[in-house]
């Protein structure tokens, strides 16, 4: 790549714009699986009680569920991610595309 395309895309303002969405709901998201995971995490480490606890009658315990719930949440947001930046970043990568080449 040539250092005048290099410079004409950093000075793009839709460049820019992209940079600055995808960074902030990278961010965003990292932070939300940081505080479900490791919520998880802390109540394994100090309300034992809880995860020990039985659902119902039967024998699996609520660390099981919510176990599961931090499995099928990272899944889901990956989706929403890959499903946001499919719909949005992809369409505004094409635009900056055509404008600097």
């Amino acid at each position: 790549m040539n250092d005048d395309l290099v410079e004409r895309l950093k000075t793009n303002p839709r460049y820019q714009r992209l940079v600055h969405k995808r960074s902030r709901l990278g961010w965003i998201l990292t932070l939300v699986m940081l505080v479900v995971y490791y919520g998880y995490v802390l109540l394994i480490a100090f309300d034992k009680d809880l995860m020990a606890k039985k659902v119902g009658d039967g024998v699996t315990t609520w660390g099981m569920p919510i176990g599961l719930f931090v499995i099928v949440f990272t899944v889901v947001i990956t989706g929403l991610y890959v499903r946001h930046a499919n719909n949005t970043y992809d369409e505004l990568t094409e635009q900056i595309k055509r404008e600097v080449a």
